[in-house]
């Protein structure tokens, strides 16, 4: 049987059990099984990534839109938190709030909170607090700023490099 180094269970059995969730934490790191990355924290717990990746998904939601991209948004925090113990507070508490709101409505973590509705509930109850208003402010930019979201988008970026929009469909009204 082929087993993974100190665990009590097989490989095959390690696949069936973790391949329902998506986000898996491996020691100081989040692994997506499913899109084939991973994200290692250096200030922040695993647990609190993935919540600020689920944050930003049902804050900014896109279904199209990978778990990457959102992992990718969120990750200037673990970096800005190595220096920062503020924010690295406003993080941690934020995030401890949000899932003693949500284990005393639901039995659960944010994270485990199945519902998006559910989960968009709890975020209205937290909404004028730090973290959420961080996240609102700092992720609009940090999402679309994102080259892959403009290509998913339909955006071509700026124009200026290109020669301008007059040269460039400013007169093609197909969008419309």
């Amino acid at each position: 049987m082929n087993t993974i180094p100190n665990m009590n269970f097989s490989r095959r059995r390690f696949l069936q059990t973790s391949s329902a969730a998506a986000l898996v934490i491996v020691g100081g790191a989040l692994i997506n099984q499913q899109e084939a990355w991973g994200l290692e924290t250096k200030a922040l717990k695993p647990e609190s990534m993935q919540t600020l990746i689920q944050m930003a998904r049902d804050i900014f939601p896109h279904d199209r839109f990978a778990d990457k991209i959102y992992a990718v948004a969120v990750k200037g925090y673990d970096d800005a938190a190595v220096d920062d113990e503020a924010l690295k507070g406003i993080i941690e508490d934020g995030i401890s709030e949000l899932n003693q709101l949500a284990n005393n409505g639901f039995d659960a973590d944010y994270i485990n909170v199945g519902w998006e509705s559910d989960r968009n509930a709890l975020l209205k109850q937290v909404e004028s607090g730090p973290l959420f208003q961080k996240l609102r402010g700092d992720l609009v930019v940090s999402i679309y700023n994102n080259h892959d979201v403009w290509a998913m988008l339909g955006y071509e970026g700026e124009s200026f490099s290109k020669g301008g929009y007059i040269e460039r469909g400013f007169n093609d009204l197909e969008w419309l």
